[in-house]
């Protein structure tokens, strides 16, 4: 594989599976710069179907770029959102259909985020669901806290009868 700096040739310094691909760590051997690859298989197409009833194929690239918009200046790491990425295009592929409703990956995705991470839940909530005003944001935000709350309890009620 040429190395993306300076085109020179490059080797592979670690191979790690994730998900439905492979991680290579990769180094340059002429400018001795460091970079990742993945690889996977090449599925069949597959459709989403936006709200509006318009189709287009399914982009990993752009599913990964509206969790990075979600996730800005917050503690989660690019692996991390390629993980979650992974797991919800495996899941897609394993329901056999050639078009899947984008509702579908929204609502796999606000569920990884608001365990990873609530402001970056909240935020990509607000575009997906289009909250009308601040109320309907309030609600949301109130049963995220009270969710939270319940589980913090059931926590608490473990700790204490062990």
């Amino acid at each position: 594989m040429k190395c993306p700096f300076c085109q020179g040739s490059s080797h592979v310094v670690d191979t790690r599976e994730v998900a439905v691909s492979i991680r290579r760590r990769r180094e340059c051997d002429a400018c001795g710069q460091r970079f990742t690859t993945y690889e996977r298989i090449a599925a069949t197409n597959l459709q989403i179907i936006k709200s509006d009833g318009r189709r287009e194929d399914f982009n990993r690239d752009k599913l990964i770029a509206s969790m990075r918009l979600a996730c800005a200046k917050r503690p989660v790491s690019v692996d991390t959102l390629e993980a979650i990425a992974a797991e919800v295009e495996t899941s897609l592929y394993r329901l056999g259909r050639t078009e899947v409703p984008s509702e579908l990956i929204g609502e796999q995705v606000m569920r990884q985020l608001r365990q990873l991470d609530d402001v970056a839940y909240v935020r990509f909530a607000s575009v997906y669901r289009r909250f009308a005003d601040l109320e309907v944001l309030a609600e949301e935000i109130d049963q995220l806290r009270l969710s939270k709350e319940l589980a913090e309890e059931r926590r608490r009620q473990i700790a204490m009868e062990l």
